[in-house]
C-alpha cells in the first residue's frame, strides 16, 4: 500500500507540472530551443577542452612541438601579467639632518678610512702640553728569525738575507766550519736567528744566538757572550740498528714484504739485486721466506733517516737460496755473494728495455732503398727510453754523426768498443767514464731514421762485429783479509733481530742512578793514626 500511494502521488505531481505548463503562456525568445542547446554543448565541449589540455608542460621534454609552444605561451603570459601588476620598489623620502662639527668628529674618529685620511679609531682628543713628538720610533730590542738553506745556496747567504751584517756571519761561518764541513748541512735545513740591540741605525743588528741541526747526530748553537761568539755542541742520541725485515713471500713478493714494513725503495732494490741470482718470475715460491737489511739510523728526536739497502737474502725450507751482501771493494761498491764471489756479468748486456728488430748483417734500406750491410742491431723502444751502457768503459765519442744522429761510443778493456745511435738526447760527454748499467742517453729518431729506436754496434779492433757473439765477463773475488771482513760485517747483519731497529732508544724509566754512599761506608777500612 505504501508503494501503491507514491506511485500515485508522483503521478499527480506530474499531472500537476503538464497542467501549470499548459496554462502558462509561452515567450517568445529570438533564438531558437535548438540553438540554446547547441551554444550550452559547445560551452560545455570548450570548458572539458581547456580542463584536459596541459597548459605547463615541461619545457625541457619535446621540443619544438604544439604542446611546448602551448607551454612557451603560457609562460609568456603569466611572466607578462607578473611584470603589469608589480607595484615596483621606490625609497622612503626622509629628511637628512647634518650632524653637528663636533658629533662628525667623533663619528669620523669611529669610522674605518683609508690611511691617506688618517685612519683613527676611537674618540678623537687634542693633544696636550706634555705630549712631546719623538725624532724617531723606538725599535725592538731584539728580533727572532728563521732562514732555510736551499738547494745550490751556502750558509753565509743565507744568514747575510737574513739580517745578519757581514762580519758576524763569517765569523758563525768559521765557528760551524770547525764543527762539521758547510757543504754537508742539507738543503732545507732551518736556521733559527735572534739577533739583538743595535747602537746605531746605520750598523746591523748584532748575533745573539743561532740554532740549527748541523748532522743527523748533532744540533749547534752559537751565543753570544759578551763581544764574542761561542760554539756549543749538542750532541743528539743515534740508534744505527739496520731494519731488518722477514717475512713469506706467498702470493705476491712486494706485497708481502710492504706488510712486512720494508719500505718500497728497499723492496725495489731488493727485487733488483735477486734478479742478478734468480728469476723472480719462476725461481720464487710463494712458500720461500724473505730477509731484507737496509740501512737504518734513528735519533733520540724521534727523526727518522732511511739508507741503502745493506742485505737481500732468499730462504727455502730453512736453507739460504740467495745471499747477496753491499760491499766496497777496489774502490767501487758491488753485491757479493756471501762466499765473497762479486756479480758476475754473462753474456751480452741488453742496452735498453726493448725487442730486437733488426739484426747484424746484409738488408734493404728501409729509407735509401737498397741492400746494404747493416753493422748492428736495432731496438724498438718509445722516444725518451733510457739507453745503459753494456759494459765498463770510457765515453770516446759523444756528438752528431751523420746518419746515426746523436752518437755515443764508448771504449772498453780488451780492444772492444760499443756504440749507440739516433738518441734523441745524450747524457754523457767525451772523457766520461761510465759504469755497466749507467745511463747514457735517451731514445730517439735522429739521423736517417724511419722511427724512434736504438741502433747498437760492437767493434773489436776498430771493426764492426755481431754484438751477440761477444761475451762481457766481469767477476770479483774477495780474499784475505778484505775476505775475512766481508765474513764478520755479513755475521753481524745476520745476528740483527728483525724488528729489532723499531725498539725505543730512550733509557728505561726504572733505571735509577747508584745511590751515593754514607760518609762511614766511604772511610770504613781506612785506619786513623
Amino acid at each position: 500500500m505504501f508503494q501503491q500511494r507514491e506511485q500515485l502521488l508522483g503521478a499527480g505531481a506530474a499531472t500537476a507540472r503538464l497542467s501549470m505548463a499548459d496554462a502558462l503562456p509561452t515567450p517568445a525568445i529570438g533564438v531558437p530551443t535548438d540553438g540554446l542547446k547547441a551554444l550550452g554543448d559547445r560551452w560545455a565541449g570548450l570548458v572539458a577542452w581547456v580542463q584536459d589540455t596541459n597548459w605547463t608542460p615541461d619545457l625541457g621534454q619535446n621540443i619544438g612541438s604544439l604542446e611546448w609552444f602551448r607551454g612557451l605561451a603560457t609562460l609568456c603570459l603569466l611572466c607578462t601579467c607578473a611584470y603589469a601588476v608589480w607595484p615596483g620598489i621606490h625609497p622612503l623620502a626622509a629628511v637628512a639632518t647634518a650632524p653637528a662639527p663636533v658629533a662628525l668628529e667623533e663619528l669620523r674618529s669611529q669610522m674605518i678610512m683609508p690611511m691617506a685620511f688618517g685612519s683613527d679609531t676611537g674618540r678623537a682628543m687634542a693633544a696636550t702640553d706634555a705630549v712631546v713628538a719623538l725624532r724617531q720610533a723606538p725599535e725592538r730590542p731584539t728580533i727572532e728569525l728563521a732562514a732555510v738553506i736551499g738547494r745550490g745556496d751556502s750558509f753565509t747567504r743565507v744568514m747575510q738575507r737574513a739580517g745578519v751584517g757581514s762580519g758576524d756571519a763569517k765569523t758563525v761561518a768559521d765557528l760551524v766550519s770547525s764543527v762539521v764541513p758547510l757543504d754537508d748541512i742539507r738543503d732545507g735545513t732551518r736556521i733559527d736567528i735572534r739577533l739583538g740591540r743595535r747602537f746605531a741605525r746605520n750598523q746591523p743588528r748584532p748575533v745573539e744566538t743561532i740554532a740549527f741541526r748541523a748532522r743527523f747526530d748533532m744540533n749547534v748553537e752559537i751565543v753570544r757572550a759578551g763581544s764574542e761568539l761561542d760554539l756549543v755542541r749538542k750532541p743528539i742520541l743515534v740508534d744505527d740498528t739496520p731494519l731488518r725485515v722477514r717475512g713469506t713471500v706467498g702470493s705476491s713478493l712486494y706485497r708481502s714484504a710492504r706488510a712486512a714494513g720494508a719500505p718500497p725503495q728497499a723492496i725495489q732494490a731488493y727485487l733488483r739485486t735477486l734478479g742478478t741470482q734468480l728469476s723472480i718470475g719462476s725461481d720464487i715460491r710463494a712458500t720461500d721466506e724473505f730477509d731484507i737489511i737496509v740501512d737504518y739510523k734513528r735519533a733520540a728526536t724521534g727523526e727518522v733517516e732511511m739508507g741503502e739497502l745493506l742485505y737481500a737474502g732468499l730462504e727455502r725450507s730453512g736453507k739460504p737460496r740467495a745471499q747477496m751482501l753491499r760491499w766496497k771493494a777496489g774502490g767501487s761498491t758491488q753485491w757479493f755473494e756471501a762466499s765473497g764471489v762479486g756479480e758476475e756479468r754473462g753474456e751480452f748486456a741488453r742496452p735498453v728495455n726493448g725487442a730486437m728488430t733488426s739484426r747484424y748483417g746484409m738488408r734493404r734500406h728501409p729509407i735509401l732503398g737498397f741492400r746494404r750491410m747493416h753493422s748492428g742491431i736495432d731496438f724498438r723502444a718509445r722516444s725518451g727510453t733510457p739507453i745503459y751502457a753494456t759494459a765498463d768503459g770510457v765515453v770516446n765519442y759523444s756528438g752528431r754523426k751523420g746518419g746515426y744522429g746523436n752518437f755515443v761510443r764508448i771504449a772498453h778493456g780488451g780492444n772492444l768498443a760499443s756504440g749507440y745511435g739516433h738518441m734523441s738526447k745524450i747524457a754523457v760527454s767525451n772523457g766520461t767514464r761510465v759504469r755497466r748499467g749507467q745511463v747514457i742517453g735517451y731514445v730517439g729518431s735522429t739521423g736517417l731514421s724511419t722511427g724512434p729506436h736504438l741502433h747498437y754496434e760492437l767493434y773489436r779492433g776498430g771493426r764492426a762485429i755481431d754484438p751477440t757473439s761477444v761475451r762481457f765477463t766481469s767477476r770479483a773475488q774477495l780474499s784475505g783479509s778484505e775476505l775475512a771482513n766481508f765474513r764478520a760485517r755479513l755475521k753481524q747483519l745476520l745476528g740483527v733481530s728483525p724488528g729489532a731497529a723499531l725498539q725505543s732508544i730512550a733509557p728505561a724509566a726504572n733505571a735509577l742512578p747508584a745511590e751515593p754512599k754514607r760518609e762511614i761506608e766511604r772511610i770504613a777500612g781506612t785506619t786513623i793514626a
